[in-house]
């Protein structure tokens, strides 16, 4: 890079070059992401100073960043924020970084709560708060209460509702899946528990490996949490309730069995791509 005047576009077109060649899957948006990061500016920005050249300081500092991103170090991770649902949330390695996959259980949970008033959703494994939260801003109505065994993304979560103006209907709970709602009841439960099975953990991308295991690790079949969930939820739904969950592309179908004999009506949601993504079960 020495001894080249580089602008914002020559230095975009470079680092998606230079990702693509390490294996990153968004080359381009990676690019754009960390270097509106390092300039505090929006992406748009970098659009209409195409021409502008970076300091010395600047490409620097950028060449930092690049190299965090090329050695599988997520994005979310090197900015500390990820978008989910349109909102902006504080993220460090001890929480899960957002997918848009994820946005499809919150969805599915909006649609089934819309025009409800004074509903309360607890949200199982919390991490960053993201889906507990994204609830809470586009539901006025509901109250949220979240639960995660990791106090490290307690902290996180409660930061991002201090964050989003949300703290006032958002309660936050350290403990193992439901046992601190224990004695408590809700319209309705959501989670994206961990469901990746514990032998194919290694043989993720690297910036999922760099993740909480935690967070992913569901046991021999990535089953684990759902056979547990599946009947603490139905012991504090109120009738007419419903737990909705997260899974593996092939998982839809085993949790729907052994839901059968706490829920009555299943459903299944699949996200943009078409996969079965989101299991609905209705108490």
């Amino acid at each position: 890079m020495a001894g080249q005047v580089w602008t914002i576009g020559a230095i975009l077109k470079w680092s998606e070059q230079y990702f693509a060649g390490h294996g990153a899957e968004s080359p381009r948006l990676d690019a754009e992401v960390l270097l509106s990061y390092l300039l505090e500016q929006k992406r748009i920005y970098l659009y209409v100073h195409f021409d502008q050249p970076l300091t010395a300081d600047e490409l620097a500092r950028y060449r930092e960043l690049v190299k965090r991103r090329a050695a599988g170090e997520p994005v979310a991770y090197i900015c500390g924020e990820k978008e989910f649902m349109g909102l902006a949330f504080h993220i460090t390695p001890d929480v899960l970084v957002p997918q848009p996959d994820t946005e499809t259980l919150v969805e599915a949970a909006m649609d089934r709560l819309k025009g409800k008033e004074a509903v309360r959703v607890a949200d199982v494994c919390t991490g960053s708060g993201a889906i507990a939260l994204a609830l809470a801003h586009y539901l006025p109505g509901a109250s949220v209460a979240a639960t995660d065994i990791s106090p490290e993304a307690i902290g996180i979560a409660k930061e991002n509702a201090e964050q989003l103006e949300l703290s006032a209907r958002a309660e936050f709970f350290t403990g193992d899946l439901l046992a601190p709602l224990t004695g408590k009841s809700f319209d309705a439960i959501v989670s994206n528990p961990p469901y990746i099975p514990s032998a194919e953990i290694a043989g993720l991308p690297r910036e999922v490996r760099a993740e909480p295991k935690l967070a992913l690790d569901g046991g021999a079949d990535g089953l684990d949490f759902y056979r547990r969930l599946v009947t603490e939820s139905a012991a504090i739904l109120n009738d007419g309730g419903f737990f909705a969950v997260e899974c593996g592309v092939t998982q839809a179908g085993a949790i729907s069995e052994m839901a059968k004999d706490d829920f009555g009506k299943t459903e299944i949601v699949r996200d943009l791509a078409g996969k079965e993504r989101v299991v609905v079960l209705w108490k």
